[in-house]
């Protein structure tokens, strides 16, 4: 009898823990088609390298540990994880570099949008700080309305706004303020 209540207790008992797993386990149908809509909508890159060319030539190279691809609605890449850029000359040298934490490519506007501690640097010494930056690549310029400064070996301008070239070779810093520029002294004064 007590074998036979021992062999009772033991089948409810895995009874009653494969109910609970069966339970334990059932998906919410809503669960599974919003992963199936993210599988859909996004494509993942990890570990990116890429490269800009104009003629033939290397104009810039991206790298980022993270790109996504969104293909639906408006089609553009998102690198959520930071990006960094190398910006090269026609002898395909580096003339200036770029990095942020955030950066997204519309492709339909073939512009870039940056923010978070977006760094412009070139290699005269000019660097360029700001929380947002826009890339027109068909206008091949950089501009933002926040924010900016530009320190140079011998400047530190702060204002609100911004426009330059893609080689950041010439800068136009709208409303400076609370700047200094170091002039060279000048002996033709005092003759």
């Amino acid at each position: 009898m007590n074998n036979g209540l021992t062999h009772l207790a033991k089948s409810i008992a895995v009874i009653t823990i494969g109910c609970f797993f069966v339970w334990s386990c059932e998906n919410d149908i809503r669960d599974v088609q919003n992963l199936n809509k993210k599988a859909i909508n996004v494509e993942e890159a990890k570990q990116i390298e890429s490269y800009l060319s104009e003629n033939g030539k290397v104009k810039a190279k991206l790298t980022a540990p993270l790109m996504l691809s969104y293909q639906k609605d408006t089609p553009r890449m998102e690198f959520p994880k930071s990006l960094h850029v190398d910006f090269y000359n026609d002898s395909i040298k580096i003339e200036s570099k770029l990095s942020a934490k955030f950066g997204r490519y519309l492709q339909n506007e073939n512009k870039v949008f940056l923010r978070d501690s977006v760094v412009v640097f070139n290699m005269k010494g000019d660097t360029l700080f700001c929380r947002e930056l826009y890339w027109d690549q068909a206008r091949a310029i950089f501009y933002s309305d926040k924010n900016v400064i530009r320190h140079s070996p011998d400047s530190k301008i702060y204002g609100k706004g911004m426009i330059a070239d893609q080689n950041f070779k010439w800068f136009t810093i709208k409303h400076p303020y609370n700047s200094y520029i170091n002039v060279p002294d000048s002996s033709f004064l005092n003759q």
